[in-house]
């Protein structure tokens, strides 16, 4: 499906020529508390019905790492309402959620003992709008939402979900504090690079890293100032947002897997651990590439390698995983101190299928040998 990118100008015309070609007439609002710092934004939707006409249904119930319940909460809503559109202004959280009652809403029954979960999803045509709040996990550009279930992730795939429509408006990252501004910015770049090195990689999804590394590394000095640029602002929003398009193809490889548990054990944010994992996993694959298991080689292992380093400004995969640990230690993000309860408890987190779409082959040994490298 080609998703269609408009920009905001401030006037955000663009949403309401989308409202307007969509014939809504109530839509559902799946929205994070960001929506409250985005006064012109935030204004501008909820004014909507005295400008367009169109009844807006505020949704925010639900959490950072969203439940199941919520989805369904926000499922008999949309019906009881009688919405016949969404539009969902956030991060990854209010993407997922979102997505996941565009997936739900047409499925039987009320959602009650997991029964979403189990049923065959529909693709239905209902219009599906995304304004991003952050610049890291370019949900809005992917077939992937997670959501939690009974304590256990739920990890739901749909090409059906994914938004017709993303709407970027720099202003949103305006009010970002530093230390999301980093870590998004981190989940970003790790997206591109794991999706290259992934087994699944294509030329389309290299393409798609290449450009997202390129514009993060460009954008970074400026976007991490206080007053930085509306310039430098879009460019971190389309760049999240084409790192989602690579993984989208690909999927995540090692570094995820691996920092799942570091958020949950330390309260970090993801992108935080992500970049955490992968400032290590990029240097021991290049001294372990004789462990390669993608079916094209260690030679095309290597290859890819030092395409990475110089997708980064560099000459190799050498001088490219030195600069990656480089921007790790510029951007001050703290190392956590593990106990060796919690080191075994990082051993045994990790997502085994995640594994399968790393090109070198990871057994319990090595990972709890890169945890130690990663927390040292």
């Amino acid at each position: 499906m080609k998703q269609n990118i408009v920009t905001s100008k401030g006037s955000y015309k663009e949403l309401d020529n989308w409202i307007l070609a969509s014939e809504m007439k109530k839509f559902l609002l799946v929205c994070d508390d960001s929506i409250k710092y985005q006064k012109e934004l935030g204004e501008h939707i909820y004014g909507l019905r005295d400008t367009l006409g169109v009844e807006v249904i505020p949704f925010s119930n639900f959490q950072p790492n969203p439940l199941y319940e919520n989805v369904v909460d926000g499922v008999k809503l949309f019906r009881d309402k009688c919405c016949d559109g969404i539009i969902s202004v956030g991060g990854g959280s209010a993407m997922d959620v979102a997505k996941c009652i565009k997936l739900y809403s047409n499925m039987e029954g009320d959602g009650s003992n997991g029964s979403f979960l189990e049923q065959e999803y529909m693709p239905n045509d209902i219009p599906f709008l995304a304004v991003p709040t952050t610049a890291g996990t370019g949900s809005e550009a992917t077939r992937y939402a997670v959501i939690y279930y009974e304590g256990r992730k739920q990890s739901i795939t749909s090409d059906s979900f994914i938004p017709g429509t993303v709407l970027m408006d720099p202003d949103c990252l305006s009010t970002l504090p530093s230390y999301q501004k980093k870590a998004t910015m981190m989940d970003a770049l790790c997206h591109a690079i794991e999706s290259y090195w992934s087994v699944n990689s294509t030329d389309e999804s290299k393409k798609y890293s290449r450009e997202a590394i390129g514009l993060i590394l460009e954008n970074m000095v400026e976007y991490l100032k206080d007053a930085n640029t509306e310039e430098s602002r879009k460019n971190m929003l389309i760049a999240a947002n084409i790192a989602g398009k690579a993984i989208n193809i690909t999927q995540t490889t090692a570094g995820h897997a691996m920092c799942y548990k570091l958020t949950s054990l330390f309260k970090v944010a993801h992108g935080h651990a992500a970049i955490l994992c992968d400032r290590v996993l990029f240097p021991w694959m290049i001294e372990n590439t004789d462990k390669c298991i993608d079916c094209r080689g260690e030679a095309y292992l290597k290859k890819t390698l030092d395409e990475i380093g110089q997708a980064m400004g560099c000459k190799d995969a050498s001088e490219g995983a030195d600069k990656l640990v480089l921007i790790f230690d510029k951007l001050g993000l703290s190392i956590p101190a593990a106990s060796q309860k919690q080191f075994e408890e990082l051993k045994t987190s990790v997502n085994p299928d995640r594994l399968k779409n790393h090109p070198i082959r990871l057994d319990d040994n090595i990972i709890d040998g890169l945890y130690h490298e990663i927390l040292r």
